[in-house]
């Protein structure tokens, strides 16, 4: 750990009053010693991951961090505000700041040791030292392990924690995540918080599964209350480490074995067999998917977010006691039944209704694309090559010339058909799907293309979607006697919720929904003047809002449910040509303001706008992300103005298109191209002058130096020198 934070890495007079100064304050010295090469690039993946969840915890504290390609090697900078900071802890604001980077590929011996420094944050002594700790050097020998805090009267706060078994001492690590959470903060001591003691002999395997057992209970006659848990985060060390540590105390105050795997960054250890069979019930806290969560099929469970393990643990411990008493057990995992699959905790956790709606949603739409995509595109291929009538064409089983363009058109028109008819089923199976996880497939499946014989289209997939999802979530919930659980994935809950859909579609919603569908699309057909340019302009404002996130596919879903039947209207296809031009916007202009004022953005800013030339013309929105990333209060809205304008101007010029992809490569399927062609550009010039415009008004903090230099070079930071602040 000595490598990891000197005093050189220590504010204790951290004068920032918002998050992202703290950030770039504490990130500036990381630069002073070498270890982060590209400050502004540091801080954007700094920011990504703010923006995937708050890193605030309770007990004032804030642990921005991230994994990033600019750290050299894992860094830990700490610093004290007298203010307090918000950074999203329900509790309100953080006084001790820990800012952690760990490289891309950081090796798995310095992640086992920074996510021991991890336990150290749930040991009340250890963070009333380090408030009270008076200069650089003790807090830095503090957080090291070299000296352990002291308690009232003088008693090593360590030793006067609870005792816990051998293989406490270690903290257990998990396989790598691609996504970016609660990366490495200083965290959570134990019971055995000697971790933060013999940290650095730790080596880089993944170490054992932690067990916590409980003194009074250990000796009864029954024997003690078992649970086993599973802990982990999208970067997986922080929260992850100190959910296993908050979950381990509270075990053993409330009198019961406790056995947690941390499945974190470092590679995890799986627990024995013969544990999870031993075990009465389970906890899961989590924010990405529990890896072969199978293993723990068929007990009680208790099923929440990573913070809810830190923050509440003695309330998850009884809650799961008490399905346990109520014999609340969940399905058992089926025969031959594989690892759990990245959409089967969408909605799981903590979180509220809205956002688990959206996430359901975009599970569905997620699969939908990619049918969407090639059927589409087939259909435009088809009418590219045998014209607007290909549509009329005989099966190709009856009437197929090898040597006639005709053939080949309508063969490939009718391959896109097929692929279209499954958009509106796969929709609503894989919304089912991520509600309830494989047994909602089916019913979802059913429901779907029940929508299609009703005519209810995409707002009755969405519709059979949700309710095949509700209806097996509420069958699992059902006791049923263990002699039928082996075929209830197989027989029964496929039986049961096709029954209960298909009767709703068909009886009950079906019509009115089949009403609200022929109504939209009949106001599509009625867009005419004003009315559609302002819906351009609308769609092309959504599309640029986010960048490939919920409000982007919203709109492209619209567009592209009107464009989801062999002969579409002209208005579907104009809303279709607008949504494309207008997605296109954000990642060319910034491929052009990088080019035209390179000096206004970071080498690595530029290197990413080389890329955004390829990106944007494929219609890849992402393409803006990095740099919205880093400065979203100018990139954004300077989008969104891009958009709106690309938006209505292809609405005004009557521009359409068949395909629902393929950026400037489909342009021949477009019609009026050439004013397509004018739309898109009108928006990435617009988009491009504000970018400039408000970077170059940007002021630099007191003493700021530039990031770049004209030749692309970079210009070392000198410590105690500020740099511009890449956002507002």
């Amino acid at each position: 750990m000595s490598d990891m934070i000197t005093a050189d890495l220590v504010d204790l007079d951290l004068s920032a009053d918002t998050k992202e100064a703290a950030a770039r304050s504490l990130a500036e010295r990381m630069v002073a010693q070498g270890r982060v090469t590209d400050l502004d690039g540091f801080l954007a993946d700094v920011a990504a991951r703010e923006a995937q969840m708050p890193t605030g915890l309770d007990g004032g504290i804030g642990i921005p961090h991230c994994r990033s390609a600019h750290v050299t090697e894992p860094t830990l900078a700490f610093g004290r505000s007298a203010a307090g900071i918000d950074f999203g802890a329900p509790d309100g604001r953080a006084d001790l700041i820990f800012l952690i980077a760990a490289p891309a590929g950081a090796d798995d011996a310095h992640l086992t040791i920074l996510s021991s420094l991890a336990r150290q944050l749930m040991n009340a002594d250890f963070t009333a030292a380090l408030r009270s700790v008076p200069d650089a050097e003790g807090a830095a020998v503090l957080i090291r392990g070299d000296e352990v805090p002291r308690v009232a009267g003088g008693t090593d706060a360590l030793s006067a924690a609870p005792a816990s078994d051998d293989s406490a001492s270690a903290p257990a690590s998990a396989p790598a995540s691609a996504s970016q959470d609660s990366a490495v903060a200083p965290g959570a001591a134990s019971a055995g918080a000697t971790a933060g003691r013999t940290a650095p002999a730790a080596t880089g395997a993944a170490t054992p599964a932690r067990s916590a057992t409980a003194g009074p209970a250990a000796g009864s006659a029954e024997g003690p209350f078992r649970i086993v848990a599973v802990t982990s985060c999208p970067t997986g060390i922080a929260h992850t480490y100190m959910a296993a540590e908050s979950l381990e105390n509270a075990g053993r105050e409330a009198g019961v074995e406790i056995t947690v795997e941390p499945q974190g960054s470092a590679g995890f250890t799986r627990l024995d067999p013969a544990v999870i069979a031993a075990a009465d019930a389970v906890i899961f806290a989590h924010d990405v998917p529990v890896r072969e969560k199978d293993r723990f099929a068929g007990k009680p469970t208790v099923d929440v977010g990573v913070k809810a393990g830190i923050n509440r643990p003695a309330e998850l411990i009884a809650e799961v006691r008490e399905k346990a008493a109520r014999g609340e057990t969940t399905a058992p995992a089926a025969a031959g039944q594989d690892a759990g699959t990245p959409v089967e905790r969408a909605g799981d956790s903590t979180e509220g209704y809205g956002t688990k709606l959206r996430t359901w949603l975009m599970s569905g739409v997620s699969y939908m694309v990619p049918f969407v995509a090639a059927g589409g595109l087939l259909i435009a291929l088809g009418f590219a090559i045998g014209g607007y009538k290909i549509n009329k064409a005989p099966s190709v089983m009856d009437h197929f010339i090898w040597t006639q363009a005709d053939s080949w058109g309508a063969l490939l028109f009718q391959i896109g058909g097929v692929a279209f008819g499954f958009l509106v089923p796969v929709l609503a199976g894989y919304i089912a799907y991520g509600m309830a996880d494989r047994p909602g497939l089916v019913p979802g499946f059913v429901g779907g293309a029940i929508s299609l014989t009703i005519n209810a289209g995409f707002l009755g997939g969405l519709a059979a979607g949700l309710i095949a999802g509700g209806v097996v979530m509420a069958i699992q919930r059902v006791r049923i006697p263990a002699a039928l659980r082996g075929i209830m994935p197989v027989v029964v809950i496929p039986l049961i919720s096709s029954a209960i859909v298909g009767f709703l579609m068909f009886v009950v919603i079906g019509k009115p929904i089949a009403s609200a569908q022929k109504a939209m699309t009949d106001w599509l057909g009625g867009l005419t003047g004003t009315n559609a340019v302002l819906l351009g302009a609308l769609l092309g404002l959504m599309m640029c809002f986010d960048l490939g996130g919920p409000v982007n596919k919203v709109a492209y879903t619209f567009a592209t449910a009107g464009i989801a039947v062999s002969d579409p209207g002209d208005s579907a296809m104009k809303i279709m040509a607008a949504v494309m031009a207008a997605g296109m916007v954000p990642p060319l202009s910034m491929a052009l303001a990088t080019t035209v004022r390179g000096k206004l953005f970071t080498p690595t800013e530029r290197e990413n706008g080389k890329a955004a030339w390829v990106l944007g013309a494929s219609f890849i929105s992402e393409g803006a992300i990095p740099f919205a990333a880093a400065d979203p209060l100018r990139v954004i809205p300077s989008s969104m103005v891009g958009g709106a304008i690309t938006g209505a101007l292809s609405m005004a010029f009557g521009a359409t298109l068949r395909a629902p992809h393929g950026g400037i490569f489909v342009v021949p399927l477009i019609g009026n191209p050439l004013l397509y062609l004018v739309a898109i550009a009108a928006g990435v010039c617009a988009t491009t002058a504000l970018v400039v415009l408000l970077k170059g008004l940007r002021k630099p903090a007191p003493g700021a130096t530039p990031t770049g230099t004209a030749d692309g070079g970079t210009t070392p930071t000198a410590p105690g020198r500020k740099e511009q602040p890449v956002a507002a």
